[in-house]
């Protein structure tokens, strides 16, 4: 059972990432879509237990940090030191400053899949301790060797685990471990101090995601290993409007020049609400009459961009990111070709994913059926999700 204390985050991203390669700092380089610092930010931001998240930043990092976290609010950037412990020590006192008396995690961005599950844990061992770590039972034989490369001796690997982060720890706990610290003393981690400080710390079990992100294969290989893990969901949509004069016409959020447009209670995007249905079917959230019902006069003539960001808010508030997006456009005037770089990026911009996630097709029918006779447009959809 947890406790109502309240929560912060340490994110510690501080580091240079020299080792990972690449022209940018690992925590800040691109993962999945996002910069790698984002995914623990977010998963820590959308849990309820959390009040205040800080991120450990490096000197002149402020820009990069500011744009890997934007659109996230309430983020308290602090300036990390020449050492991991000195980063650590920083938003500590940070949070020392502000009076915090709950727990306090500590989180390293270079360990992007961060699970709830996991942090759920971590707070029910701390309703009996004041201090817990996820880590995982070494399962390789263990051994050691000598100089030459030789093996010595075999190392029992009963009782010995892989310790991961986040580490938790009451906040009067971490913060006077710290203090009392001698400045010179190595540290392997925050747990090690709290131990050295007479506190007990209780082991839950980790995570294979959690894996750190140190050198450059790191990237290849850790994506294909958490890719095979996710949650991966596929959802469809499909939406036809008719064409009327009088109308505009709207689709993939532009607008464009027509002797029709199309008809609907709201702006009638037939592409938008079936990239919507889309999105609300792969997170299992119904579809869009459930959620801009027609006969609710507030989404008269509504934009349907409304309609799209709505679905991607609420599929990312129960976890789930969007890959890709694929709509193909049924009609046989206007030519959507012309337009497709234009749709493409509205779309991304809507969802807030890479352009490059976003398939624009479109096709006739030959002229048969109502779309063939122009009568009216049709869109199918697909939406790729992963938890």
């Amino acid at each position: 059972m947890q406790s109502d204390l309240p929560s912060a985050a340490i994110i510690v991203a501080a580091g240079s990432g020299s080792r990972s390669g690449g022209d940018v700092p690992k925590q800040y380089r691109l993962l999945l879509g996002k910069p790698m610092l984002r995914h623990s930010v977010e998963v820590f931001a959308a849990h309820p237990a959390f009040q205040h998240i800080i991120v450990v930043i490096g000197d002149g990092q402020d820009a990069f940090a500011r744009d890997a976290l934007s659109g996230i609010p309430d983020i308290h950037l602090v300036e990390g030191g020449s050492e991991r412990i000195d980063s650590v020590r920083n938003a500590v006192q940070y949070l020392d400053n502000m009076n915090f008396t709950g727990r306090t995690f500590i989180h390293d961005a270079a360990r992007p899949f961060l699970s709830a599950k996991v942090i759920d844990r971590l707070l029910d061992a701390l309703t009996s301790s004041s201090g817990a770590v996820p880590a995982l039972p070494v399962v390789d034989s263990l051994s050691r060797g000598n100089v030459e490369g030789t093996l010595t001796e075999v190392v029992e690997r009963e009782h010995l685990f892989r310790i991961q982060t986040p580490q938790a720890f009451r906040h009067d706990v971490i913060s006077n471990a710290h203090k009392a610290w001698q400045t010179g003393q190595i540290a392997t981690d925050d747990a090690r101090m709290v131990m050295a400080a007479g506190h007990e710390v209780k082991i839950v079990e980790g995570d294979e995601n959690l894996a750190k992100f140190t050198f450059a294969d790191d990237f290849d290989r850790q994506i294909g290993q958490s890719a095979a893990m996710q949650d991966v969901r596929t959802g469809t949509g499909y939406d036809v409007h008719r064409l009327a004069k009088g109308e505009e016409l709207w689709l993939c959020g532009i607008r464009l020049d027509h002797d029709y447009g199309l008809a609907g209670h709201s702006d009638a995007d037939v592409a938008l609400h079936a990239l919507t249905d889309a999105i609300l079917g792969a997170a299992a959230l119904g579809d869009i009459g459930d959620h801009f019902p027609p006969s609710d006069v507030q989404w008269k003539g509504a934009s349907s961009d409304r309609f799209l960001a709505h679905a991607v808010k609420l599929a990312a508030d129960i976890g789930f990111r969007i890959t890709h997006l694929d709509v193909t456009i049924i009609c046989e005037a206007p030519k959507i070709g012309p337009h497709k770089k234009a749709m493409q990026t509205r779309i991304a911009e809507i969802a807030a994913i890479e352009a490059d996630r976003v398939s624009i097709k479109a096709t006739t029918t030959e002229k048969l059926g109502f779309t063939g006779r122009g009568e009216g447009i049709a869109a199918q959809a697909i939406a790729t999700l992963v938890k």
